[in-house]
C-alpha cells in the first residue's frame, strides 16, 4: 500500500472519533451546529467503511454475486439519510439529494476528474462506446424522472390519486428497467449498473491493476470480519442520520438556508464522498476510464434504483413521495446529463472541459443557495 493510501485511510480512521463525539453533542445538548457539522462529518467515514466491507464481500463471492452486491449496496449511506428524512416528513428535501446526487457526479466529479487529470496528464482518453452507452441509459433514466413531472398536471392535481398512481407506475418501470440493467451487467464482460469503484465484475489482471492500490480492500478483512464492519458502519449511519435530519430545520432556520440548498447540495457530497475521491484519484492517476464509469454508475444507480425504490419506501412510512420535481431541478438535470454525454462523445478528455462541468455545477449551487427559504 502506497503513503497515499495509507494516508486517506488514517483521515479515514481519525474522522471516525466524531461518531462519539456528536452523540455526546446530542445528549449533553451543545446546540444544533455543533450536532449537524459532527454528524455529517462523521456519516464520511462510515460510508466509506460501508464500501469497504462491500467490496470485500464481494471479491469473496465472486463477480455475479458480488458485482449484485455492489449494485445495490454502493449508495446505502445516502439511502439511509433519506429513509430518515422521509420519516420526518422532508420530503422536498429527499427529492432535492436525489438531484444533487446525479448533478454531483456528472458534473462536480467527472469535472473534478477532467480537470485535475488533465492537468497532470494531458489529453486522456476513455471507452467512448461504453462512455455513450451509459450516457444514453442516463438519459433516459432523466426522461423517465422528467414525464410524471411534466405531465401530471393533465391528470389532476398533486395529490389526487391518479398522479399517486402515475408516479408508482413509473417507480415499477424505473426499478423493472434497473434489474434489466444489472441481469445484462451480470452476463456481459462489464456493464454500468455493476461497476463499483473497487471491484469490478469480471476483472481481469489489467483492471486489477488499473484499480491500483488506492482503491485496494483490507486484505486482512475475512469475510466474517467484513460483515461484522458492513453491520456497525451501516447502524453508525442509521445514528449519525437521525442527528443530521433532527437539526436539519433549525440549522436552516439560524442560516437562512432552504431545505432545498441542503439536500441538493449537502446531502449528497456526505453519503458519496469517498467514492468521489476514488474518481478523482484514478483520474489523476492517467485512468480515466475507470473514473468516468464512477461517475455514470453511481448516478445510474440513483436515478434507476435508490429514486424509486423511495417512492414505495414512503408509502409504507405513510409519507407518500412522487417522482414529481421542480422546474429548478429538471432544467439543471437536463442541462447536466446533455452536458456530460455532449463531452464524453470523443472518447477524450482533457482540463479545459473538466473545468467547464465544474463551473456548471458551481453556478448551479449559487442558484440554488440564493433561492429564498
Amino acid at each position: 500500500m502506497n503513503f497515499g493510501v495509507f494516508r486517506l485511510r488514517k483521515i479515514s480512521d481519525i474522522l471516525l472519533l466524531l461518531v462519539p463525539l456528536a452523540i455526546l453533542a446530542e445528549i449533553l445538548q451543545w446546540g444544533v451546529f455543533p450536532v449537524f457539522i459532527l454528524s455529517a462529518l462523521a456519516i464520511i467515514p462510515l460510508a466509506g467503511y460501508i464500501g469497504e466491507s462491500t467490496e470485500v464481500l464481494a471479491a469473496a463471492t465472486g463477480p455475479r454475486v458480488g458485482g449484485l452486491l455492489n449494485a445495490t449496496l454502493g449508495n446505502a449511506a445516502e439511502l439511509i439519510i433519506t429513509i430518515i428524512a422521509i420519516r420526518e416528513g422532508l420530503l422536498e428535501l429527499v427529492k432535492a439529494s436525489i438531484t444533487g446526487s446525479i448533478l454531483g457526479n456528472v458534473l462536480l466529479v467527472l469535472g473534478m476528474s477532467m480537470l485535475l487529470g488533465g492537468l497532470k496528464n494531458g489529453v486522456q482518453k476513455f471507452d467512448r462506446h461504453q462512455a455513450g452507452n451509459n450516457a444514453i441509459l442516463l438519459v433516459l433514466a432523466v426522461i423517465a424522472l422528467m414525464i410524471p413531472s411534466l405531465l401530471s398536471g393533465y391528470i389532476g392535481l398533486s395529490d389526487s390519486p391518479g398522479v399517486e398512481a402515475l408516479s408508482i407506475g413509473v417507480a415499477i418501470i424505473m426499478i423493472a428497467l434497473y434489474i434489466l440493467g444489472v441481469i445484462y451487467s451480470l452476463r456481459m464482460d462489464r456493464g454500468p449498473l455493476s461497476s463499483r469503484p473497487s471491484v469490478d465484475l469480471t476483472p481481469s489482471i489489467e483492471q486489477v491493476n488499473q484499480l491500483g492500490e488506492f482503491a485496494e480492500p483490507h486484505p486482512s478483512w475475512s469475510i466474517r470480519k467484513s460483515f461484522f464492519f458492513l453491520g456497525l458502519a451501516t447502524v453508525g449511519v442509521v445514528i449519525m442520520s437521525e442527528l443530521l435530519i433532527g437539526s436539519v430545520e433549525p440549522v436552516m432556520v439560524g442560516l437562512g438556508i432552504s431545505e432545498f440548498f441542503l439536500g441538493i447540495i449537502l446531502i449528497p457530497l456526505i453519503g458519496n464522498v469517498a467514492e468521489h475521491l476514488v474518481a478523482v484519484k484514478v483520474a489523476i492517476q492517467n485512468k480515466m476510464n475507470l473514473s468516468v464509469e464512477i461517475a455514470t454508475a453511481s448516478s445510474l444507480q440513483i436515478a434507476l434504483f435508490v429514486a424509486p425504490v423511495l417512492v414505495f419506501i414512503s408509502l409504507l412510512m405513510g409519507n407518500p413521495m412522487q417522482l414529481i420535481f421542480n422546474e429548478v431541478e429538471l432544467l439543471a438535470l437536463v442541462a447536466g446529463v446533455l452536458i456530460t454525454a455532449l463531452v464524453s462523445s470523443d472518447g477524450e478528455s482533457n482540463w479545459l472541459e473538466g473545468a467547464g462541468l465544474v463551473a456548471v455545477y458551481l453556478i448551479l449551487a449559487l442558484t440554488f443557495f440564493l433561492m429564498p427559504v
